[in-house]
């Protein structure tokens, strides 16, 4: 039985395509935007500059233009006002678009490794900003949680198997893991190398409690919550409808491994993306891969400091 038919269960969603094309064009202006601020965090973090009043302006002058087209973006659209609000909001767009890259142009590239600053405002850019654009998303739809991600469909069953898929996974993954990172270490000649993820780089080098705890509650709790709303409640149901049951299985999956940005763990969290996947298929209630997600990411972060001065797995 193919997965393809294996995944029939979930029900039929409302969203509508211009709402979930606006969300996603939301969703990369907020990561744009952290992206910006983490580059102003490490240029003025590194001490007084010449340009600093210049590159201030820029950049408020950018996040000005990105708020605004998230203003524009996020207000219903009617046929009386669509050409004048998509010119306004590709002038907003592409204004924020080009002083931002004007800005990190001056501040120049990142250095290797990333602050635990620079990754509570690139989480609160990303995930942080998902919740809140899927909240204004729903509103839209006049739907509440509940009933848009079945919350209450066989709630301790959906619990109870997002806690056995991640029990059974997590070996699975670290085995996927160790594979990966041996074959890229064979093909190094090739110029491909193991980089470690930033997130698990930023972790190993958290030096307080309450930085340890920050993290924390960003790999446990918001992260999985965040990026099954996207990913499984609304991308895959939205596809998967538009009458692409296949790449909304595998795309979904694929760019779930791939923001994660490492060529290590991209295997083993395609094939958690799968079953994250086929886990809310079988519940309908996304109660279900959230609580896996999460407790895969909660026993990566106690091993990573469980096992010190050990390679980093994966989150």
């Amino acid at each position: 039985m193919s997965l393809i038919y294996v995944c029939a269960m979930l029900l039929v969603k409302p969203w509508k395509p211009d709402a979930v094309v606006r969300l996603l064009v939301s969703v990369f202006v907020c990561v744009y935007s952290g992206a910006l601020l983490v580059s102003l965090l490490r240029y003025f973090g590194t001490g007084p500059k010449a340009s600093a009043a210049m590159i201030f302006l820029l950049a408020a002058a950018a996040l000005l233009f990105l708020g605004a087209t998230l203003v524009l973006v996020g207000k219903p659209w009617r046929l009386e006002n669509f050409m004048r609000r998509v010119v306004a909001l590709l002038v907003c767009f592409y204004a924020g678009l080009f002083l931002g890259a004007w800005v990190q142009k001056l501040v120049g590239p990142a250095p290797s490794g990333t602050s635990v600053g620079q990754l509570i405002v690139a989480a609160v850019s990303f995930q942080g900003a998902g919740v809140w654009l899927v909240a204004r998303f729903l509103k839209e739809h006049q739907i509440g949680w509940t009933d848009a991600f079945g919350l209450s469909n066989q709630r301790r069953r959906a619990i109870l198997g997002g806690i056995l898929l991640a029990t059974l996974f997590l070996p699975v993954a670290w085995g996927l893991q160790q594979v990966c990172g041996q074959l890229i270490t064979h093909f190094q000649r090739f110029g491909i190398k193991p980089e470690p993820q930033p997130a698990i780089e930023v972790l190993r080098l958290a030096d307080s409690w309450a930085s340890r705890a920050v993290l924390g509650l960003v790999t446990i709790l918001l992260a999985p919550f965040a990026e099954e709303l996207l990913f499984r409640g609304i991308l895959y149901p939205w596809i998967k409808q538009l009458g692409f049951p296949r790449l909304a299985l595998w795309g979904t999956a694929l760019v779930f491994a791939a923001i994660h940005g490492n060529l290590v763990i991209f295997l083993p969290l395609l094939v958690l993306a799968l079953l994250l996947t086929l886990i809310y298929e079988k519940t309908n209630n996304l109660l279900a891969p959230i609580t896996a997600h999460s407790l895969f990411n909660a026993m990566n972060f106690t091993m990573l400091y469980l096992v010190q001065g050990q390679p980093g797995r994966l989150h």
